[in-house]
């Protein structure tokens, strides 16, 4: 067990013939004690010290491991929020692809469907222009006789008749 001051100051010594002079052994032993209590003081302290920079570093220490945590945390979080931004890209583009392919084809349907159409218009126009010139052909063929009195009935009926047949042609084409 350490000597306290108390221990100093009360410590008797025996005394002897050619002893040492009892004055100068108590200022000295007075020395000791002040520079002993200024020991045990500053030794104190420097306990207190030590336990508040202790106390300083604990909680540094767990402000450091927490900060790490929420580092990690925050990474992990950054990486499934990459993760699913890639995902949903890639469903935007396979989706965009469909819709794309789906329109294409539809346009090619379609632009199938008008190439008919203008085909068979096409057709239809060559048959009228077809029937329409016979029509006219054979309106200046009624022209160019100098009298009408002068076709015979058998000629007259007939051309008539492919007047009359011409023109239905005609009708049904429109």
């Amino acid at each position: 067990m350490p000597l306290t001051p108390l221990d100093i100051h009360n410590k008797e010594f025996r005394r002897s013939f050619r002893g040492y002079d009892e004055d100068e052994v108590n200022e000295f032993l007075d020395q000791v004690i002040k520079d002993y209590e200024s020991i045990i003081r500053e030794n104190k302290d420097l306990q207190n010290q030590i336990q508040t920079l202790q106390d300083r570093l604990d909680h540094y220490s767990n402000i450091e491991d927490s900060l790490s945590k929420t580092i990690i945390v925050a990474q992990e979080a950054a990486d499934e929020v990459k993760g699913n931004a890639k995902k949903e890209a890639q469903l935007i583009i396979r989706e965009s692809e469909k819709n794309a392919d789906r329109i294409i084809n539809e346009a090619l349907v379609k632009s199938g469907k008008i190439s008919l159409e203008i085909e068979e218009l096409k057709k239809q126009a060559s048959v009228y222009r077809t029937r329409f010139r016979t029509l006219v052909e054979a309106q200046l063929e009624l022209l160019k006789v100098d009298s009408w009195d002068t076709l015979d009935d058998k000629n007259e009926s007939q051309r008539e008749r492919d007047w009359e047949r011409e023109r239905r042609s005609l009708d049904s084409a429109l």
